[in-house]
């Protein structure tokens, strides 16, 4: 196997797979890539809270190549890729055992919001009209000056959120507020990759779903995320079909993919 060193040699042994670039975060500290014929791993640690190798190529090459790999650097990485990819992998990796399957979505536009340039946070759009029920969005969607709020709003609507303030990789969030300045939808700016943007942490409010909110953040997210790196990506489960819809709505597209573990 042939080691690659920087981000340009890996956009060319991948093929410019987004996925596969973001996951070497720009050759970050830890972060290692190799290539096979055809086929490419990278390991890259402590990312979106795992020790992750993302795979692509023919599985057979894959195959050999990951299990080199994985006698490198160790257990503890788990790789992912297509999923097809992954399911095949457990005949060619010994002690290779299926994790998960979910979605990986990506962009390189964003069809709904206009990214600004450079804004400023304290910057106020236009109010809008009150809701059914009373509810008024009054603020956003805008980066927030600080996290106050954010892991609240987590506990009552995605305790099971990847990005939490202070965890590492999470940059800044985003939010739609009410009239009182309370967070009503966020989303989160976390483990962008130079080239690759990640939007995560994506929750809102029980009192205030269906009210196109997070819509509302995750567009402005993405187009900064596509204004800043090029390109936006972000992870989603397979089931989610509501989430899956506003992401395809804001330019997504959708890919299968899974995870694997090595047995302990």
């Amino acid at each position: 196997m042939h080691e690659l060193l920087t981000p340009a040699a890996l956009a060319t042994a991948a093929a410019d797979d987004p996925m596969i670039i973001w996951a070497a975060q720009g050759f970050g500290p830890g972060v290692r890539a190799w290539c096979d014929g055809d086929a490419v791993a990278v390991a890259s640690p402590d990312l979106s809270r795992r020790d992750r190798l993302a795979v692509a190529g023919p599985a057979d090459a894959v195959g050999r190549l990951a299990a080199k790999v994985l006698a490198e650097v160790g257990p503890s990485f788990r790789p992912f890729g297509e999923e097809q990819l992954i399911r095949d992998l457990l005949d060619h990796v010994p002690g290779l055992q299926f994790g998960a399957a979910f979605g990986w979505m990506d962009t390189r536009t964003c069809t709904t919001q206009q990214s600004q340039a450079s804004p400023s946070p304290h910057a106020q759009p236009e109010p809008q009209r009150p809701h059914s029920g009373g509810l008024m969005s009054a603020g956003g969607p805008a980066w927030l000056d600080s996290d106050d709020g954010v892991e609240e709003l987590l506990t009552a609507a995605s305790p099971s959120s990847y990005a939490w303030p202070g965890r590492s990789g999470v940059r800044r969030w985003a939010a739609v507020t009410g009239e009182r300045g309370e967070l009503l939808s966020i989303a989160a700016d976390a483990w962008s990759a130079p080239e690759v943007g990640f939007l995560a942490g994506v929750a809102t409010h029980p009192v205030a779903r269906g009210k196109g909110l997070s819509r509302q953040v995750c567009g402005f997210v993405t187009a900064e995320l596509v204004q800043g790196h090029g390109c936006a990506g972000l992870m989603v489960d397979g089931d989610n079909a509501a989430a899956i819809k506003v992401y395809e709505r804001l330019g997504y597209e959708y890919r299968r993919v899974a995870a694997a573990s090595v047995r302990s």
